[in-house]
């Protein structure tokens, strides 16, 4: 599933063939488009596709290039759309000084009605933003304390200004420029975006990717744009639908997303094994308990799987690079079911990796590193901090006191047992890099730092 999330269908463009690229474009995966107003005219044709189409959503709004013409009666009757059932954002809406086609001070005026009517209606905002970041950062944030929901579109932006975008709750997408031979900078804007606030949209009819510039733009033509994000995020194809399409949901509410937690996902060319949802620790950081997602996997398990139905989910291993017992919880919980899991894949020839917060011999009363010999090929155990102290603070762990010296113990008896050992740290402030890197080196084992609220 793709979800297009900018498309302007209710242009004359599409006037002779708009049900062959919704075709087109149902064949190319996109299973949803929002259809986003520019004008009144625009808006109230959007509504009306949205109820010709099963698979169109409407957004109701007025360009910034149209600001100084809106009246009062036309506002109002862009708020009366509101209650129409398909009508799912508000937008598209914003400042635009690079053509100037209304007054700076109408085109202000006009955004913060739309926000203001965004927030009263509990509904995202579809920003356009042009030559105008700094006027537009400072009315997004006079708005932020509103529950302010939305996405930037088309973000042709500097780092900073995506950083500042994302620091007041808003996504930010890509469209068509981001495939274009010269836009190097703009990949590496995007690339210090994190996935989790990506969204997808061609913004057709304008903007046609690389391949087909100089044509018409249409949804199919996410296919295009699908790849590069892939490449710039390091990440596959089809991580990059899942993502999106959940970025999707989660800001619009459209689409179906997993309501069953996963026990076998894939992320890149690896996959993952999620035994269960218990840890011995209570990370500050973890969002385990109030979000168990992870790259678009719903990974809240109803039940611990047995190890047959963990072979089960993981089915031919044979495709994938690594297999790495890692989900929303702390695999030695379940040493039996791990060791036989990864008898299983061991016989398939497969490479294992064991992430862990190092306590499983307190979980299980024994040194149980012995009993992992020949079955995971890399352990990456959680450090986290530099100190026992610090580490109860940031861990609170259910051991106490003793955890972090079992923890160093851990890593220890690691080293002499499993090919590759890493520790790692989540680099959240007050943790001192330095001396946690320097303790990974006095124990002979490589050592990573994890960004902060970046999973998988």
């Amino acid at each position: 599933m793709i979800i297009d999330t900018h498309a302007h269908l209710d242009f004359p463009d599409y006037k002779s063939d708009l049900e062959s690229v919704l075709s087109r474009a149902k064949e190319a995966g996109v299973d949803y488009i929002i259809n986003v107003g520019t004008s009144l005219a625009s808006s109230e044709k959007s509504v009306a596709l949205a109820n010709r189409f099963h698979d169109i959503y409407a957004s109701i709004g007025i360009h910034p290039h149209d600001a100084s013409k809106v009246s009062e009666q036309d506002w109002q009757t862009l708020e009366s759309m509101i209650n129409e059932p398909k009508v799912i954002a508000i937008g598209e809406t914003g400042l635009d000084y690079y053509r100037n086609r209304s007054p700076h001070e109408d085109q202000q005026r006009i955004f913060h009605k739309h926000l203001t009517l965004a927030k009263t209606h509990n509904l995202p905002v579809i920003i356009h933003c042009r030559d105008a970041s700094d006027d537009c950062l400072k009315i997004l944030d006079e708005h932020k304390n509103g529950a302010l929901a939305g996405v930037v579109h088309c973000f042709s932006g500097t780092r900073e200004i995506a950083e500042k975008c994302i620091d007041l709750g808003l996504y930010l997408s890509f469209a068509g420029p981001i495939t274009f031979s010269t836009a190097d900078n703009l990949r590496e804007v995007a690339k210090s975006v994190p996935v989790e606030r990506l969204l997808l949209e061609t913004d057709c009819p304008f903007l046609s990717p690389q391949p087909k510039r100089g044509e018409r733009n249409e949804p199919a033509y996410l296919s295009f744009i699908i790849p590069v994000l892939a490449d710039i995020y390091g990440l596959s194809i089809q991580d990059i639908k899942r993502i999106t399409t959940f970025n999707a949901y989660k800001l619009f509410g459209i689409g179906e997303p997993e309501h069953e937690g996963k026990i076998a996902y894939a992320i890149r060319n690896s996959l993952y094994i999620n035994l269960t949802n218990r840890c011995s620790n209570v990370c500050v950081f973890c969002m385990r308990e109030t979000y168990p997602i992870v790259k678009g996997h719903h990974l809240g398990l109803n039940k611990e799987p047995t190890a047959e139905e963990v072979i089960d989910a993981i089915g031919d291993p044979a495709g994938y690079d690594e297999v790495v017992f890692c989900g929303y919880g702390e695999p030695t919980e379940r040493l039996d079911v791990l060791i036989a899991v990864a008898q299983f894949l061991k016989s398939k020839g497969k490479r294992i990796r064991l992430d862990t917060n190092g306590h499983g011999d307190l979980i299980n009363g024994r040194s149980i590193i012995p009993e992992l010999k020949g079955l995971i090929d890399t352990i990456c155990i959680s450090l986290n901090a530099e100190t026992a102290e610090k580490y109860e603070d940031i861990c609170k762990p259910v051991f106490g006191k003793r955890t972090y010296i079992a923890l160093i113990q851990f890593i220890k008896d690691a080293k002499q047992v499993i090919p590759h050992v890493q520790v790692s740290l989540v680099d959240i402030p007050g943790v001192d890099v330095e001396k946690c890197e320097r303790i990974a080196r006095e124990l002979g084992v490589d050592f990573r730092v994890r960004k902060y609220n970046v999973l998988g």
